[in-house]
């Protein structure tokens, strides 16, 4: 048999707070779900039941050219953060390459 693992449980409260992280402050659920250390699924029904629960409008589907254009902004996203990474790997090369002692002028 396999390990078992003590399930999670949350309070009505902390389920409250971090739907409204999502809901307040207009965060994606995955964005949210990740900085508590939650799975989405489960802060998406949590959105959800606070939706319901305040009464507060569901969150319009998005058209084709608003997921086509969030589709381009992530790719995007993605390039950009491994352009960061990089620069900073590199940064740091040419800081190390540098280092006093060594003549600057090779």
């Amino acid at each position: 048999m396999g390990s078992t693992r003590k399930r999670r449980t949350y309070t009505p409260e902390y389920r409250r707070e971090a739907a409204h992280l999502v809901i307040d402050t207009d965060r994606t659920i995955a964005t949210v779900a990740g900085e508590i250390n939650v799975g989405a699924q489960l802060l998406g029904r949590w959105v959800q039941q606070e939706r319901d629960r305040i009464g507060a409008p569901p969150e319009a589907p998005l058209d084709a050219s608003e997921r086509a254009e969030l589709e381009r902004l992530r790719r995007e996203n993605t390039e950009l953060r491994l352009d960061n990474e990089f620069l900073g790997k590199a940064a740091a090369f040419f800081a190390a390459k540098n280092t006093p002692g060594r003549s600057a002028s090779r």
